[in-house]
């Protein structure tokens, strides 16, 4: 198995964030025909495929970049600060194809990437919660399901969804071509309209058990010490930087909005109270920002010496996503507050917010998840564990 002990951290980083940079323009030119089309324009999606985007979720071993957590959170969070529809979409994408080459094993990844340098791979999008059946056939499994919320469907060219085995119970994600399902275009939202969060569903297709993993793995066929997250922690990864991209955008917008409204008559930006909110939001974001990186650098030196993350690490990575999404919705309700008109005219402060609204009502950031998080904590639970997103005692 082509798997390395050590975290990696890729000294391709920076040229990441200067190439999507230098694509910030394209992003936010093409945003609002995005939002028309219910899915990233066709130049976007191939520019930031094209910049390596979705390789840096990719094992080295198979020829990605693998980056390391914190290298993740701020690539898709400089994605979100220019479009928070293309870093969502590019965070989905990054998820479900990183994990699917971590954890499926030689026959798979020989079809699914066969040279991820030369960027030819399958890209994978999906859902993997509510899980199909999978009906235990030779070679492999008859999948039967409906799945929803596929963010980045129209980019992607293979399936990503989770099966529960019957007979035994076992949950596993399959990788399948996009063509074996019917796509739902149903995608008819308020915000994140750009990330063709479609629905799918199928019935009776085969799927070899080769193009299979046990959902709860952390032993990666393939890459090194980031995969042995496991696919649940490493969704949180990609969730915390759209947030905090999302958060800079907004406190960014805003000050330019006051910027051109200071000295006009009545101008409410002119205000103390104007000030001390603006300084207060600027507070809660760069907190809610330096806390998640504190918490991702200590799991990342727990992977670095090859040791898998403690219940503790597992509470504090989603409380951390929790916390800095929330923030996040509560510095929108300031830009809201104080930015008048601009946050309900066309523009970047009023996608940003709708794509914020919706964005907090991902199961990850849920209140449910938060309640866990404050059982562990708090000495209620303190033998239960994770598994997905529930906390078993």
């Amino acid at each position: 198995m082509a798997v390395s002990i050590g975290l990696h951290v890729s000294p391709e980083f920076p040229a990441m964030l200067e190439r999507i940079d230098v694509l910030g323009g394209a992003l936010e030119a093409d945003a609002d025909a995005a939002e028309e089309l219910g899915r990233l324009t066709e130049d976007v999606a191939r520019a930031l495929l094209g910049a390596g985007v979705v390789g840096a979720a990719l094992p080295q071993s198979l020829g990605g970049y693998e980056f390391s957590p914190r290298q993740l959170i701020e690539t898709v969070e400089r994605i979100s600060y220019h479009d928070s529809a293309a870093g969502w979409t590019m965070m989905a994408l990054q998820l479900m194809t990183g994990t699917t080459a971590a954890y499926l094993d030689a026959v798979a990844a020989a079809d699914l990437f066969p040279d991820v340098a030369g960027g030819d791979h399958a890209l994978l999008a999906g859902h993997g919660t509510r899980p199909g059946r999978a009906v235990p056939v030779e070679g492999g499994y008859l999948v039967s399901g409906s799945w929803q919320f596929a963010s980045g469907m129209a980019h992607a060219t293979h399936i990503h969804s989770a099966i529960q085995v019957e007979g035994t119970g076992e949950l596993r994600v399959l990788a399948m071509p996009k063509s074996q399902v019917e796509l739902v275009d149903n995608w008819d939202v308020l915000g994140l309209r750009a990330t063709h969060s479609i629905d799918y569903h199928c019935a009776h297709e085969f799927v070899p058990a080769t193009h299979t993993y046990v959902a709860t793995t952390t032993n990666p066929a393939n890459g090194g010490a980031i995969y042995r997250l496991g696919l649940v922690n490493m969704s949180a990864i990609g969730h915390t930087g759209w947030a905090l991209g999302v958060g800079r955008r907004l406190l960014d917008e805003l000050k330019l909005v006051a910027a051109a409204k200071s000295g006009t008559r009545n101008a409410a930006v002119d205000t103390a109270q104007f000030h001390a909110e603006y300084a207060t939001a600027e507070a809660k974001l760069r907190s809610a920002r330096a806390w998640a990186m504190e918490v991702w650098r200590g799991i990342e030196d727990t992977l670095d010496a090859g040791e898998l993350t403690s219940t503790e690490q597992d509470t504090l990575l989603r409380l951390a996503l929790n916390h800095a999404t929330w923030t996040v919705q509560d510095v929108g309700q300031t830009v809201h507050r104080w930015a008048g008109t601009a946050a309900i005219r066309r523009g970047p402060i009023d996608r940003f917010l709708r794509d914020l609204g919706t964005g907090t009502q991902h199961i990850t950031s849920s209140p449910t998840v938060l309640q866990n998080c404050g059982k562990w904590l708090s000495g209620a639970q303190p033998q239960a564990h994770w598994e997905f997103l529930d906390l078993t005692p």
